[in-house]
């Protein structure tokens, strides 16, 4: 007889959101939920293809349990937007399925499982992960969690919990549920409640005995017994639930094929929509057996490179003895030329013996001439690490000239991962295998070389397979996009390789200024933390939040500003920099904790990145990371060391030019009040730059209604904080805390910057509008920025949103040209001035080592190259300095 399956639908959706990568289709709509819900749907049917199943879901309405006790579920938070936004979606997939879709007001979506389950005439498989439905297991009924595959019969809830179902209610009382804020017994957890119903069998026998059970527990049980019964109350499933009769037929229903090629398509997800429209070439390639080879023989090695021969394009991936691209050697290689096939070279592993191992030189030698071929077509997952570990090996690949990482950002740059695992299961609905499943995890976890033969050919290999399926499916969708096909082939897919050799290159580090700076800095430290101890009257730690607010809050009644989701007194830095206006011991603590963060994370840390081989420090540049576009950069970060403070321009005097050679500096001036300029069409800004004016002078004269000449040093302070202010769309309240004024008072600068520059008002009100109304906004050179959240019924997130679509064009449009700048300059270099070399980029900064006899001409070329990289209706300006270190050039 065929189960009825019947599907916690309210469970799954909370869990698929949070175990899935936030997926988002190309307009930014969520949909990872949805996908992790009908993913378990499908699953269920295909494995035990039912005659009768059901979802059942929560609804929004009070039920019996609130009304017996007020603090039912109050812990639980509101529903993120994020999924909020997918519900009425998911319910309209599972209806177009021929799924039946269950409510039943007043009761959980638990009591309506129960009651259909209880009083089913078929076996029964609930679909769910919450343990009360353990209560309901029986002969009958068993419980399937399709997240972990877990079967619960009446053994496995034995195995589970310890108890049997028919204790599980007694269970639950005792340990109480903190998802669902009902109260249990202090001190009892899941292994006492266990141990008590062993020897006492029932509840009732427990209170009736409770007096023999030893230690403080006792005390805990006896005074919560009266508890027990409004707790039984909440935890047992209701059974006898009036099903209405439009429920009554459970049967599946013929699928409505128009609805779901609608959604679908809507939804993006690819794979599902193929197998509804029976494309035959997809499915044959979706369900056909993978064929991965290990390659083992010269025959082997022979009949591949004929393949790759053959091949217009292939995609190619490596196994390597590090992530560090410097250090790391080449462990095995992997092709893939066509769905579903790859080939896997292991050249280092240690599972094979030598003689049935290949030469890792001799196979390089042989396939140098394909890899540096520029006419073969080359894919890959993250070029920039593949190329520069090639060339580790003196093989200089080219025609790379697709890399599925820049094509999923350049797709939506604004969804939080774009590794390959991520993207599988986005785009092609394949969870892949990852390397803690071949390798083993934490302290047990092997390196690559360690893994056994089978394991790694198929780990391996897939990687070239999924890029290329990755590549079949994001390519076609970037072409409906003529913009992003140019920034992916003009900016991305150069600046990767420009990238690559800056890394390689790495910067030179004077490892003992930083020592010794660190030295002074731990003394400075010291000293702080005495001043604190002194001012309270007993040692504490400083970066204990507990023992802050214990101090500030407690202790020295200081004023609380701002308190933690928990209702706790922050110590978040914006408020100890509030309170150290007024307060010595906050400025204090704000003072040692930036000292601190600088020791731990520069002056101490960067003289251990030092590579032994080169001698210098090589940083990693993000390109997938940002929405605006930026680059960031990591191991170790070289973008945030500061500029403003003494400190800082101490760990800048470290970074040194080498013998013969200075360091060059060059940055734009004022980038992004540019860009507004342009935008904006704005007069009186255009006239500004145009005229060569100081433009937060120029702002100053404007908004405080006085000649350019008589502008004071506060005055141009506080129009600077309105420029750049605005520009991030801040408020009135922000600009009067920066520029520690009343709020009526800031809020009057404000209207009447707007009422100067009219232009500047209406390009952020269009900006607002357009965002509204399509999503998203773009770059000045097409680059699409989604704000998934600007619709958002949250008001906060929505104004959130509108902010950054006012300042997402700019900051993009300032990293498009600065890509488009290093591009360039690095083109420049590479034919004029090979001796030179462009060793970091710091927001919209390059900094170069140059040799000391050709700073000139680079100086020349690199502002022709900077100010002209894009034409904008306002001069682009670019200012230059040299030193024999960083600070001394900035």
């Amino acid at each position: 007889m065929k189960p009825l399956i019947l599907i916690d639908g309210s469970s799954y959706l909370y869990r698929a959101f949070h175990a899935l990568p936030p997926l988002v289709n190309s307009q930014g709509q969520h949909t990872g939920a949805i996908y992790g819900v009908i993913n378990m749907i499908k699953k269920l049917h295909a494995e035990h293809q039912p005659d009768e199943m059901a979802v059942i879901f929560d609804t929004k309405e009070k039920t019996f349990r609130d009304d017996l006790y007020e603090k039912y579920k109050a812990n639980r938070e509101a529903m993120p937007d994020e999924l909020q936004s997918q519900i009425e979606p998911l319910y309209e997939l599972i209806r177009a399925m021929g799924i039946p879709l269950l409510f039943v007001h007043g009761v959980e979506a638990d009591d309506v499982i129960g009651t259909l389950a209880k009083h089913s005439k078929h076996p029964v498989i609930i679909s769910t992960g919450d343990k009360d439905m353990a209560q309901l297991v029986n002969k009958n009924i068993s419980l399937v969690n399709t997240m972990n595959n877990n079967i619960l019969d009446e053994n496995g809830v034995f195995e589970k919990f310890g108890v049997h179902p028919d204790q599980i209610i007694d269970y639950l009382t005792l340990i109480g549920d903190t998802s669902d804020n009902v109260p249990g017994v202090p001190g009892v957890g899941p292994k006492t409640a266990a141990k008590w119903l062993s020897q006492y069998k029932t509840l009732d026998n427990i209170i009736k005995h409770h007096k023999d059970i030893p230690g403080k527990i006792q005390g805990a049980l006896e005074k919560h017994i009266p508890e027990f019964e409004l707790t039984k109350k909440l935890v047992t499933i209701k059974c006898d639930v009036s099903i209405p009769e439009k429920y009554a037929d459970l049967s599946l229903r013929s699928p409505d094929k128009e609805k779901l090629i609608t959604l679908l398509k809507e939804l993006e997800f690819k794979s599902w929509l193929a197998e509804l429209l029976g494309d035959q070439t997809y499915q044959r390639k979706a369900h056909e057996p993978k064929k991965y080879h290990c390659v083992l023989t010269q025959d082997q090695l022979d009949n591949l490179i004929s393949e790759l021969e053959k091949s217009e394009i292939f995609c190619l991936d490596t196994e390597t003895t590090s992530l560090n691209m410097i250090d790391a050697k080449i462990v095995g290689l992997s092709f893939c030329v066509k769905f579903n096939e790859a080939y896997y070279i292991p050249v280092s592993h240690n599972y094979l013996d030598a003689p049935t191992q290949l030469n890792r030189e001799k196979v390089l030698d042989q396939l140098k001439p394909i890899l540096e071929n520029p006419k073969k077509i080359k894919i890959a997952h993250n070029v920039k690490y593949d190329y520069n570990i090639f060339l580790n090996h003196n093989i200089t690949v080219q025609g790379l000239n697709y890399d599925t990482m820049l094509e999923s950002y350049l797709l939506d740059s604004t969804a939080t991962r774009h590794d390959m695992d991520s993207l599988a299961l986005k785009y092609l609905g394949k969870k892949t295998i990852t390397f803690e499943d071949v390798a083993g995890k934490g302290a047990k976890q092997v390196t690559f070389d360690q893994v056994g033969v089978d394991e790694a050919t198929n780990y391996a290999a897939e990687d070239a397979d999924i890029t290329f399926q990755l590549h079949e499916t994001l390519w076609p969708r970037l072409e409906q996009h003529p913009e992003s096909v140019k920034t992916f082939h003009e900016i991305e897919m150069p600046l990767a390789y420009v990238l690559a050799e800056m890394e390689r290159g790495g910067v030179l580090i004077d490892a003992e200024k930083l020592t010794k700076q660190s030295e002074e800095l731990g003394h400075r430290i010291a000293q702080l933390e005495k001043q604190a101890h002194e001012f309270v009257g007993h040692p504490f730690n400083l970066a204990s939040p507990k023992q802050l607010q214990e101090i500030l809050f407690g202790k020295l009644q200081i004023p609380v500003l701002e308190k933690t989701p928990t209702g706790q007194p922050s110590t978040a830095e914006s408020v100890l920099e509030e309170l150290a206006q007024d307060y010595p011991l906050p400025k204090v603590i704000m003072e040692h904790r930036t000292l601190s963060k600088l020791k731990s994370t520069y002056t101490d840390k960067l003289p251990l990145e030092i590579n032994p081989k080169t001698h210098r420090v090589h940083t990693s540049y993000q390109q997938a990371v940002a929405a605006t576009g930026r680059l960031s950069s990591t191991n170790p970060n070289l973008q945030n060391i500061p500029i403003k403070t003494e400190e800082g321009r101490k760990i800048r005097q470290a970074f040194i030019a080498p013998k013969n050679y200075k360091i060059l500096s060059a940055d734009y001036s004022q980038v992004e009040l540019r860009l507004m300029a342009h935008l904006s069409q704005d007069k009186s800004l255009l006239d500004a730059f145009h005229n060569g004016l100081d433009i937060h002078t120029a702002t100053a004269a404007e908004v405080f209604g006085v000649d350019i000449k008589d502008v004071t040093t506060d005055q141009r302070r506080h129009a600077k904080a309105i420029n750049f202010g605005l520009i991030y769309g801040m408020s009135a309240f922000g600009l009067a805390k920066q520029i520690d004024a009343d709020r009526d008072i800031a809020q009057k600068y404000i209207d009447t910057y707007f009422t100067r520059y009219p232009g500047v008002k209406d390009y952020m009100d269009n900006t607002k509008k357009f965002a509204h109304h399509h999503g998203y906004v773009q770059t000045l050179l097409g680059r699409k920025l989604y704000l998934p959240d600007i619709n958002a019924r949250n008001m906060m997130r929505q104004r959130g949103s509108e902010r950054a679509a006012i300042n997402a064009p700019l900051q993009g449009t300032a990293a498009d040209l600065i890509k488009i700048a290093m591009i360039n300059v690095a083109k420049w270099l590479k034919a004029e001035l090979p001796d030179a070399h462009m060793i970091m980029q710091v927001h919209d900064e390059l900094v170069f080592e140059v040799p000391e006899n050709k700073i000139d001409i680079l100086k020349s070329h690199v502002i022709q190259i900077m100010e002209g990289a894009i034409k904008l209706a306002v001069p682009l300006v670019v200012s230059v300095g040299v030193g024999n270190n960083w600070d001394e050039a900035h």
